[in-house]
């Protein structure tokens, strides 16, 4: 893949497929506001660089997942707060494609330069999630180079992320993607041991095969959160009324069959009689009764999970150990980020931390700057940890 430095950009369009998919909320004057900006933030130096190299940054993103033309989920509002972040005047256009977003184009290059516009929801428009060919030429025409910078949608073939890029000459990585990339391949090609991962959240089937990749190559795989309970349903514990998918439970002892030397599963939990942060709660070791859940991993687990990170010199993190939005079960994942912080500090160690659950609750916890990377992608960076090809670096190659 190209870098931004690779190419001459000054006096070019510059179309950029960033990932503004952003949490918004109404603001009670009838319009909208980002409730959290980080994915706009960064987008930012990549943006900065193409404004240095003289040229016109034309963003195109996608937000939520409309049926047609929805002006909640217009991209309206991001532009406001971009241009606030920005030492250049952000143009929002209300269309995407057509004549309409050439004469944005246009009117930006025509002051100029040195402005940046903002095209409307990708996802408004037929064609995008199908990844039309007619639409991916039509996205290319407000374009002389195309830069990929939204890891969190690389996974996915649409027309804005994959299929623009066979219609356009020049292609390159953005600041942000060539960052994911170059931090998710040093921890997974050449990771400096002891190499950890840490696995959560509520799906075994979501992570089956990422399992499958890391369990070779790591020293340990640590497993928490909801997932857990479906290996331990496998392995014939008792889990009482916690969350099992029951069709998985056969991969689950499959994998720890084949893997038991490295997996970690917990060894005591925190449950409660339903699932509510008023619940009653109790600390309980081995088999969980009936009328009881699992809604974190107990003190036990946290201090031999915590001990494994703390002496890493890679990790990767990816889900939380329990229901951290609620503060009884929020201890367990607090842990690992603790954990993950001193590694980072103490060892030196590659902190990799993806995933929105893990990003969130690094973030309120405060110790989103004490890792080495935060990733702006869950699921793809789940598919990358995997193995697979994501379209969207692959139509950059």
């Amino acid at each position: 893949m190209q870098s931004l430095s690779d190419l001459d950009l000054a006096g070019r369009r510059v179309l950029v497929r960033v990932d503004f998919n952003v949490p918004m909320e109404d603001d009670g004057a009838g319009g909208r506001r980002i409730t959290d900006d980080t994915r706009v933030r960064a987008a930012l130096p990549t943006i900065r660089a193409i404004l240095k190299a003289g040229g016109t940054p034309v963003l195109m993103s996608h937000l939520g997942r409309p049926k047609g033309r929805d002006e909640a989920l217009s991209l309206r509002p991001v532009a406001e707060h971009l241009d606030t972040l920005l030492d250049a005047p952000v143009t929002f256009c209300d269309e995407t494609v057509g004549e309409k977003a050439e004469a944005c184009i246009a009117s930006a290059q025509g002051g100029g330069g040195g402005a940046v516009v903002l095209l409307e929801n990708t996802r408004f428009l037929d064609g995008e999630t199908a990844n039309d060919d007619d639409l991916a030429a039509r996205l290319a025409r407000l374009a002389d180079v195309f830069v990929s910078d939204a890891f969190g949608s690389v996974h996915r073939a649409h027309a804005s992320t994959e299929g623009v890029a066979h219609h356009v000459a020049e292609t390159a990585a953005g600041e942000l993607l060539r960052r994911e990339v170059d931090f998710l391949t040093r921890a997974l090609d050449r990771p400096e041991r002891p190499f950890v991962a840490v696995l959560g959240g509520a799906k075994v089937s979501d992570k089956i095969g990422v399992i499958e990749a890391l369990a070779p190559a790591v020293d340990t795989l640590i497993v928490g959160g909801a997932m857990a309970y479906t290996f331990l349903a496998g392995l014939g514990h008792s889990v009482g009324d916690s969350l099992v998918e029951a069709d998985r439970t056969d991969d689950a002892f499959r994998l720890i069959e084949q893997f038991s030397d490295t997996i970690r599963l917990p060894t005591d939990h925190v449950v409660a009689d339903r699932f509510a942060a008023d619940a009653d709660t109790r600390v309980i070791q081995g088999e969980i009764p009936d009328g009881w859940m699992g809604l974190d991993i107990g003190p036990q687990t946290r201090e031999q999970y915590a001990h494994v990170v703390e002496r890493a010199s890679t990790v990767i993190w990816n889900g939380p150990m329990g229901v951290f939005e609620m503060v009884p079960f929020a201890a367990g994942t607090l842990s690992i980020a603790e954990a993950l912080a001193h590694a980072t500090r103490k060892n030196n160690a590659l902190t990799v931390v993806g995933g929105g659950d893990s990003v969130a609750a690094l973030t309120q916890s405060g110790l989103a700057g004490t890792v080495t990377h935060v990733s702006t992608g869950g699921g793809a960076m789940l598919e990358f940890m995997e193995g697979k090809t994501l379209p969207g670096l692959a139509a950059l190659r």
